[in-house]
């Protein structure tokens, strides 16, 4: 006597296989932090749409400050193409309270439109693309380079919450030398109405220093400037409570910590 067939939601069930399980997150990375992948062959990093060349052997990830969530990064090498997850963990930086100038709270409406345009002039530079012409760890931007301070720091000017604190404070006495942290170009050097007499400079691959709040600037818009070289002096102008060095890095547009990149805290590594 033949078989009866299965009923079509039981057949269903007995040919289907069991879903591969997800692999979980590769590792969690702070805000600002940066991830390194290493590997054998590597030919391309990715991130998104945007695409680059290994470095220092490995593909190097930088996570701006403001992320969160989880992200996906993809590794091209001779072996094929492969792909990691990771997850932001917590927002781990201080608030910070601080006292101004009134008017670096609560500009004019003449000082809103300057702020616009030097907003603007700066925001395309993080879509440099040139050639790379820095090695890891970065040189100092001072001689004698101090702990940092405040990367991240949540900002409360007079008591009105503000952006997160992009960059690292390096406490210095006013006239001291700042250096450019590896060979570019420059491609801002002027005064701007929080950051002071400040430079920019583009050290290719997507990676822009800027140091801020100088006395002095020692270079122009266009200068070739090498590793070590002085740009300028610290000094205490723009949105400050005293002389200071402000350094900062943007890398493919993320906003990181530089001690990272001085190599003096660590990459987050994956496999």
């Amino acid at each position: 006597m033949p078989k009866s067939p299965l009923p079509p939601l039981l057949l269903a069930l007995a040919l289907a296989a069991p879903a591969p399980a997800e692999e979980p997150p590769a590792a969690q990375v702070a805000p600002g932090g940066v991830v390194r992948w290493a590997g054998p062959g590597l030919l391309a990093c990715q991130q998104g749409e945007r695409r680059w060349e290994p470095a220092e052997g490995a593909c190097l990830y930088p996570i701006d400050l403001a992320a969160t969530g989880e992200l996906e990064l993809v590794r091209r090498s001779t072996g094929g193409v492969a792909t990691r997850r990771v997850t932001i963990g917590d927002y781990p930086y201080p608030t910070q309270q601080l006292e101004v100038d009134g008017k670096y709270v609560a500009p004019s409406a003449a000082d809103l439109e300057r702020i616009a345009r030097e907003r603007e002039r700066v925001t395309a530079l993080w879509s440099l693309d040139t050639p790379r012409r820095w090695t890891l760890p970065l040189g100092s931007p001072l001689a004698d380079l101090p702990a940092a301070g405040r990367f991240g720091a949540r900002r409360i000017f007079n008591g009105e919450p503000r952006s997160p604190h992009s960059g690292a404070d390096f406490a210095a006495r006013r006239g001291t030398a700042v250096r450019a942290v590896a060979d570019g170009r420059v491609v801002l050097a002027e005064e701007h109405y929080f950051a002071g007499k400040g430079v920019y400079i583009d050290h290719g691959d997507g990676l822009v220093s800027m140091s801020f709040h100088l006395d002095q600037v020692a270079v122009a818009a266009g200068d070739e400037v090498r590793r070590g070289e002085a740009i300028g002096a610290v000094g205490a102008t723009g949105r400050v409570t005293g002389p200071h060095l402000h350094f900062a890095l943007r890398w493919r547009g993320a906003r990181i910590d530089p001690e990272i990149l001085f190599g003096r805290l660590g990459m987050v590594e994956i496999r």
